[in-house]
C-alpha cells in the first residue's frame, strides 16, 4: 500500500502507552500498533528504499536488564535506513536524523583526525553551517567539556573536536500533515539535505553502523 501518513490513532496509542506502560495495555491495543503505527512505518520505508536503501524498524520492547526503569515497551517506534538515516515516530510527532552516533574508539580517532586536518576540517565546518541554516539541529550524543587528549584547547575547530560524533536532527510536532504523504516528503528532504555530511563521514570515518534504539 502507498504511504498515507500516520492517523490520529497512532499518536493516541503512544499517549496511552505513556500513561499505562503495561502488558495489559499493549495486549489490548496491539492491533492498533500493528495497523496504525507499524504499518505506516513499513509503508514509508518501502517508499524510501529506492533512494535511501532498505529500512527496518527496531523492536518495540525495551532492554530492561540493566535499567532502573522496568517499563517494558518503548514509547516510540524507530527505524534505520541502510543508506543512512534514523526515523522516529511518537506522541511528540515525527523525527528524522542521520550521522555518526556513538562511534567506537577507532572511528572516533578517525573523526577527530579529519577535523584536525585543515582541508577536511574546513569542509566539515562549512557542512555543519549549511545544515544549521536549513533549520537542522547538528550535535553529538556526547560532548567533552575540554579538548580531547592530544589536541590543543585553542584549536580553531575545538567545538567540533569536543563532539564525540556528529548527527543531524529535525523534529515536527503532530498536525494534520502527519496523516498525509507530506510526512514522507519531510523525511526525504532531511535525508537529501544531509547527504553531503554522510558523504564526508563515509570518506573520512568509514561505514556507519546503525545504533540500536
Amino acid at each position: 500500500m502507498a504511504f498515507r501518513g500516520w492517523p490520529a490513532e497512532a499518536v493516541e496509542f503512544y499517549e496511552g502507552l505513556e500513561a499505562d506502560n503495561s502488558k495489559s495495555y499493549w495486549t489490548a491495543n496491539k492491533s492498533t500498533y500493528e495497523t496504525k503505527v507499524l504499518g505506516p512505518m513499513n509503508e514509508l520505508l518501502a517508499e524510501l528504499a529506492d533512494e535511501f536503501g532498505p529500512g527496518r524498524p527496531f523492536r518495540p520492547y525495551r532492554d530492561i536488564r540493566f535499567s532502573a526503569d522496568k517499563s517494558p515497551y518503548k514509547t516510540y517506534l524507530a527505524a534505520h535506513l541502510e543508506g543512512g538515516g534514523y526515523i522516529s515516530f511518537s506522541s511528540a510527532g515525527l523525527g528524522v536524523g542521520c550521522g555518526l552516533y556513538m562511534p567506537g574508539p577507532e572511528a572516533l580517532a578517525r573523526f577527530r583526525a579529519a577535523i584536525d586536518d585543515d582541508a577536511t576540517g574546513a569542509e566539515l565546518v562549512a557542512l555543519v553551517g549549511a545544515l544549521r541554516k536549513k533549520g537542522m539541529q547538528v550535535s553529538a550524543h556526547e560532548e567533552l567539556k575540554t579538548a580531547p587528549k592530544g589536541y590543543a584547547k585553542d584549536h580553531p575547530r575545538i567545538d567540533l573536536l569536543r563532539m564525540k560524533g556528529v548527527t543531524t536532527w529535525q523534529q515536527w510536532p503532530p498536525g494534520p500533515w502527519l496523516g498525509t504523504a507530506r510526512a514522507r516528503d519531510r523525511v526525504a528532504k532531511h535525508l537529501r539535505d544531509s547527504r553531503p555530511l554522510l558523504d564526508w563521514l563515509a570518506a573520512n570515518v568509514g561505514e556507519l553502523a546503525p545504533a540500536e534504539a
